[in-house]
This record gives C-alpha cells, structure tokens and sequence, in this order.
C-alpha cells in the first residue's frame, strides 16, 4: 500500500491555484498560537484565512481563554500577504466529555483522541460550509505527537459530508515544526505541554510526578 505524502499534495493543490490566478478562502481551524504560527505564516501567502478557534477539549476555561488569546495576539502581530480574521467558537468542555465517555483511560493518542479530532474537523467542516469557504484545514498535523494520517482520514470524511475540500497537510514536514518553535520565540507565545483535556493533563502530571518534578497544573509555558 502507497503511503501519502501529503506535503507534496498540498504543493500540488497551491501550485493549480497560482496557476489559475485566485486566493481561495480557507477556513483553518486552530488547537493554539504555538501551532498556527508556521502554518499561517506559509498558507497566507495563497489564501484568504479565518481562523477558527474551537476546542471544547480543553476542559480549563482558564485555560481555553488563555490560548485564544495568545491566538488572536498572533494574528495581529504576525504578518500576512492577505488579512487574517478570527473566530472564537462558544465555550462547551461537556460536548467533549460527553463524547468521549467510556473513552477515559485510553493512552494519548488512541480512541478518545480519534473522537476529539473527528468532533472538531466536523464543526469546522460545517461552518466552512454554512459560511461559504473554498477550503477547511486545520493546524493539527504540524505537531510530531499527532497522526497526520488519521487527521487527513477524517478531513477528507468530513468533508464528503458538508461538501467542502479539505485541504490535505502534514505541516511538520520541510522544517514546519521547528520553524514554529522558532516563530513561538519571536512573539513570546504560551506553549503549552498537554493537548488540553483532563485527561491528557492527568498524565502529564503523573509523568511530572514520575521524573520528581512539580505538577504545575497546565499552566507551564
């Protein structure tokens, strides 16, 4: 079985849309700042984006409103060939949790990550629809701890269903992920070291406690 290559797909993708002289909108939903920096930085130069914030994973308020903030202070200092807006989805942890019931002590990574990453592209895919855009995508496949494939599966499922392209990407790849620690120093952002839920949390934490360190409660930068 030939496995993809889904930077060379997403080239493929921008080279036909320079050779047919248009900017597309894209609709990029965003996990966090740290993410979207290399990917906005590389697709602002083709698209028209809005980026859309929706993370009912993370299951801190304090939390999700830190890093939508430090999301919308990136897009007003980071420059773009075209404007960048931003949309802020409602707050709604128990979606999440309700949907991953049963799902609770999965190891990062497997079922319960599957359904978080199926719950968000679909919201996303649905306003791309009801809002009109060319394109959904989402910053997820920059980070090495994620399944590019997996998240590719489900973009292009959903996207069979709200009859929207998926724009196919595997960010990491050709530097990205490097690039957006590098971007994360220039503009001071908040890394954060779990995904976000609970539960991703509650094994950080146990890993802190293993090596002998303090439990910082999510809020290490």
């Amino acid at each position: 079985m030939q496995v993809r290559n889904y930077q060379k797909e997403l080239e493929k993708i921008i080279e036909q849309i320079q050779k047919e002289g248009r900017v597309p909108s894209l609709l990029l939903h965003s996990c966090c700042a740290p993410c979207s920096s290399y990917v906005l930085s590389y697709l602002s130069e083709y698209f028209r984006i809005t980026v859309l914030y929706y993370n009912p994973n993370i299951t801190s308020e304090e939390e999700f409103i830190k890093r939508a903030n430090e999301q919308e202070r990136l897009i007003r200092e980071l420059p773009a060939k075209y404007p960048i807006t931003f949309q802020k989805a409602v707050y709604e942890p128990q979606a999440f949790l309700e949907a991953v019931r049963g799902l609770e002590n999965e190891p990062e990574g497997g079922r319960r990550c599957e359904v978080c990453f199926r719950m968000r592209l679909l919201y996303a895919g649905q306003v791309a629809s009801e809002q009109g855009f060319d394109y959904f995508a989402t910053t997820l496949t920059l980070s090495p701890l994620k399944n590019a494939p997996l998240l590719n599966t489900i973009g292009e499922q959903v996207a069979s269903e709200v009859s929207v392209p998926y724009l196919v990407s595997d960010f990491k790849k050709k530097g990205g992920y490097l690039c957006s620690i590098r971007l994360s120093e220039k503009y001071g952002l908040y890394r954060q070291d779990y995904c976000g839920c609970v539960y991703s949390l509650r094994d950080r934490n146990e890993r802190v406690k293993n090596r002998g360190g303090d439990i910082a409660g999510g809020t290490a930068t």
